[in-house]
């Protein structure tokens, strides 16, 4: 065989949505957005090892112990068993579905465990460990790199407060410090939890509940498309940012409820580019061959046209998660966030809130969202050049 032929031959067992994917990150903006995005993501998942007050490792008289392990919270413990159970799907090489079903019962078992069975210490007295190594009382320690929690507001030091990034004599703080004293650059790193979380749950139930009415519109049409379009006009025109605003009003602010509200208000978009694309797709021929096999209806749906349409979907789903990041900052920023968790918004609203205009507490929580949301509209702009040829660049 020619090397020809055999290049045509290794073309054709490359499936369309490798051939997207291979398409999309050859571009510098997927590359660059996904650099930052990977940068995000690892800093989530380890938080609790990068910025913790409490000890990696300390000895005392000779008795090794990991102060860090005992106080992760079962959040933690989820989010590293989640990490870990993806790491080995990715060796296993299983087909996209399995691995997802797979994702989402392993990590359901790993949340339910770790809630019953990880009990960290409710009392945390984070100037212990200080007081104790000035005093010499570990044999040795270690230390996370930024040495503080993102609740640790240093109070064994009576002068603590608002601070610009290096400015303390005894103390290193590279982003500064917040008006309570906690360290910066420790509650950005726990805040990329928040920012990752929103964004990839509310798109996720969002994207849920969108391909299933999208889909159900698209393949039946008629009066289901029409009862189906109104309702999709219906959620349209409800304010998400109001309705949230509401919500934080009379409720407790909770992050899930956040995500909900995101996610139940976000669908309609997904749920018309499900239904243009089942719309085009059931006049094809594997379509009407499935049909007249008698295959189930699921199957029809989620196994032989869903896979064909997911392209639009996913260059939506890119711009989504950019929005539900903005929603909870612009939430934060106005004082209606979350109260016990550090967020990015949050820490942008405190850059205001004194006398003096900080500007630590202006640059590092904005840029990170400016980063963020940049990025994942990078991706999304390069998955549309990508899959529409009226975007695709001419070689």
């Amino acid at each position: 065989m020619s090397n020809t032929d055999e290049q045509t031959g290794r073309s054709a067992d490359v499936s369309y949505s490798k051939k997207i994917m291979r398409d999309v990150f050859s571009r510098l903006g997927a590359k660059l957005g996904l650099a930052w995005i990977s940068i995000i993501a690892f800093v989530a998942i380890f938080a609790p090892f990068l910025a913790n007050s409490h000890p990696l490792l300390l000895s005392i008289k000779g008795e090794v112990s990991s102060p860090a392990l005992r106080f992760l919270s079962s959040g933690d413990v989820t989010v590293l068993g989640v990490f870990i159970c993806v790491v080995v799907l990715y060796f296993l090489r299983l087909s996209f579905s399995k691995s997802l079903a797979a994702l989402a019962i392993v990590g359901g078992g790993i949340a339910l465990l770790s809630t019953i069975w990880v009990n960290p210490p409710q009392l945390t007295v984070y100037e212990q460990y200080r007081v104790n190594e000035i005093a010499e009382r570990y044999d040795w320690v270690i230390r996370a790199p930024i040495p503080y929690s993102a609740k640790d507001y240093i109070r064994d030091q009576g002068d603590t407060g608002l601070e610009a990034p290096l400015n303390a004599d005894q103390r290193i703080h590279l982003m500064g410090t917040e008006e309570n004293g906690a360290d910066v650059l420790s509650r950005m790193i726990h805040a990329s939890r928040i920012a990752l979380a929103i964004g990839f749950i509310a798109t996720g139930i969002a994207m849920f509940i969108g391909v299933i009415l999208g889909g159900m519109m698209g393949y039946f049409s008629g009066r289901v498309d029409m009862l189906g379009m109104r309702l999709v006009e219906i959620f349209e025109a409800v304010p998400t940012l109001f309705l949230l605003l509401i919500f934080v009003a009379f409720f407790e602010r909770s992050l899930y409820m956040m995500m909900v509200i995101i996610g139940i208000t976000g669908w309609p978009g997904y749920a018309r580019y499900v239904r243009a694309e089942f719309l085009r797709l059931r006049q094809q021929e594997f379509v009407q061959a499935a049909i007249v096999c008698g295959l189930p209806l699921r199957s029809i749906l989620f196994r032989h046209m869903l896979p064909n349409g997911m392209a639009p979907i996913l260059v939506a789903a890119s711009f989504g998660v950019a929005s539900a990041i903005l929603a909870e900052a612009t939430l934060s920023f106005l004082g209606l966030g979350l109260v016990d968790n550090p967020s990015w918004g949050q820490m942008l609203n405190q850059s205001v809130q004194s006398s003096t205009f900080n500007w630590w507490m202006a640059a590092f929580p904005g840029g990170a969202i400016f980063l963020t949301v940049f990025a994942y509209n990078l991706i999304g702009e390069s998955m549309r050049d990508a899959i529409d040829p009226h975007f695709k660049r001419k070689s």
